[in-house]
């Protein structure tokens, strides 16, 4: 037959007369208007010189490599390894699962290359937002940003080295004689070591622990970095990145920060808060049902957070833990509003939560300029410490915690009683009932001497108990640097 009209022409008089001539009765319309419906996808079709599948990926093809031939092996293999190849593209299980999520598929898991379906989903959110429906995505929101731990970037690592193993590996059974290859003959392990080598080494995230005190060393190691190999450079970096993000609360710290060009794009992690499976950052939260806040617990992620109506730590409580007042100040998807005590469904779960290690020991923080809040958390990792120290005569509560949880104290590790002290060692017999059988029940601690750390300052540990002292599993028996 004749084709009297393609798909995507405009209708016209002429056109619906051969129509009606040709006994067409019905057919499919694309209906567009300027407000809601654009012709965005056929104004495109229209104007694309391509006229088949083939032609479209023989211009990805000259796009990609210029000066080649395009001939068609090389043109469908240069697509498939584009996107659908597993070894050369990897949606990764968070890609996989936030895409989903972008989507609005209820899975989380999926294939880890695109498929059309994907594709054509894609499309679709670009067409609705073109007409003005649903929301562009915020690259500093949290939840589009991921925390990559030592283990995930040393694993890459060791990817490429296991990568050039098996290039070599190849090339060797290639020109392989007739003569027996045992498998020592053709695996190096050489590129593994060295990429690792130069991942612990030169990497730009690999760097000399600052030991200055027990609080810049929990500091550094509590550190997130922007910068580094696969993100942003100093030069390129914007305001908006560096800038103090809503989905930051209780995730990062918005106070300590470096002062120079690295503002903004160096972090620390605060004090609540942690990771979860996908590298998001999560922050604790207390449930709260009918009004009534309860002791459960629950971590939410910024994607997660923004679902629900959260109230300050501070907020008014009666004897039984119901939300006292009319009126109660909370947070909706970043917003401050005032609602009704039955609307709240999380509270934070203290005021220290927002916060980094460094900046909750700092006294009244809430009394400070944020400059100088800024200033004196960044100053007191560069404090020395001294060979006598002394109890501050204010404190915020958290100096334990941190002096425990940077490791510089000697913690009992099972209770008992001290049975022997002096200046490097201590002796403890364990209590029975935590002793195991056939054991000889007793715990040796070897304190550290007048060790120089890698700041060329004292750390020194002394005991704190006397022989027959009692000591549960936990206790601090030997004081370290700066405590």
């Amino acid at each position: 037959g004749e084709i009297i009209a393609k798909a995507n022409d405009e209708l016209t008089e002429a056109l619906l007369k051969k129509l009606r001539t040709a006994g067409v009765q019905e057919l499919q319309v694309l209906y567009t208007n300027e407000l809601d419906q654009g012709a965005y996808i056929s104004q495109t079709l229209r104007m694309d010189e391509t006229a088949d599948e083939f032609a479209a990926r023989v211009a990805i093809y000259r796009m990609m490599r210029p000066g080649e031939p395009p001939t068609e092996d090389a043109v469908q293999a240069l697509f498939q390894r584009l996107f659908y190849n597993p070894d050369t593209y990897d949606l990764s299980r968070v890609g996989r699962m936030k895409f989903n999520a972008r989507v609005g598929r209820a899975e989380s898991t999926g294939s880890m290359v695109l498929s059309n379906d994907d594709i054509m989903a894609v499309v679709k959110i670009l067409v609705d937002l073109r007409n003005g429906q649903g929301q562009v995505d915020d690259i500093d929101h949290l939840g589009n940003r991921r925390v990559r731990c030592v283990g995930e970037l040393a694993e890459n690592q060791f990817r490429t080295g296991l990568a050039r193993i098996e290039k070599a590996v190849k090339e060797r059974l290639g020109q392989a004689e007739q003569e027996p290859l045992m498998p020592h003959d053709l695996i190096n392990s050489k590129p593994i070591s060295a990429a690792l080598k130069e991942f612990f080494g030169a990497s730009q995230l690999s760097q000399f622990m600052d030991q200055t005190n027990p609080l810049a060393e929990i500091t550094h190691k509590r550190r997130v970095s922007a910068l580094g190999p696969g993100g942003l450079t100093r030069e390129r970096a914007g305001f908006e990145v560096r800038d103090v993000h809503v989905t930051h609360y209780g995730r990062v710290c918005p106070i300590e920060t470096p002062e120079g060009p690295n503002i903004g794009l160096i972090n620390s992690l605060a004090l609540y808060a942690r990771l979860n499976e996908y590298g998001f950052i999560e922050t604790p939260y207390r449930r709260v049902v009918d009004g009534k806040v309860t002791m459960e617990i629950d971590y939410l992620s910024a994607i997660e957070e923004g679902k629900y109506v959260i109230a300050q730590a501070n907020a008014a409580l009666d004897k039984e833990g119901r939300l006292i007042g009319d009126l109660v100040s909370a947070r909706e998807k970043g917003e401050s509003i005032l609602v009704g005590a039955e609307r709240i469904q999380y509270m934070d779960v203290s005021p220290a939560q927002i916060v980094s290690v460094a900046a909750s020991l700092v006294p009244f923080l809430e009394h400070d300029d944020a400059n100088r809040a800024l200033m004196g958390a960044n100053m007191s990792r560069q404090a020395v410490p001294v060979l006598r120290p002394e109890k501050p005569l204010v404190g915020t509560g958290i100096e334990r915690v941190a002096a425990v949880d940077s490791g510089t104290v000697v913690t009992a590790r099972r209770g008992g009683v001290v049975d022997y002290v002096d200046a490097t060692r201590l002796v403890v017999r364990v209590n029975d009932e935590e002793a195991q059988a056939g054991e000889v029940g007793v715990d040796i601690y070897n304190l550290i001497k007048y060790q120089r750390s890698n700041q060329n300052t004292n750390i020194h540990q002394r005991p704190i108990v006397k022989r027959g002292d009692k000591i549960a599993k936990g206790d601090v028996v030997a004081d370290g640097a700066s405590t």
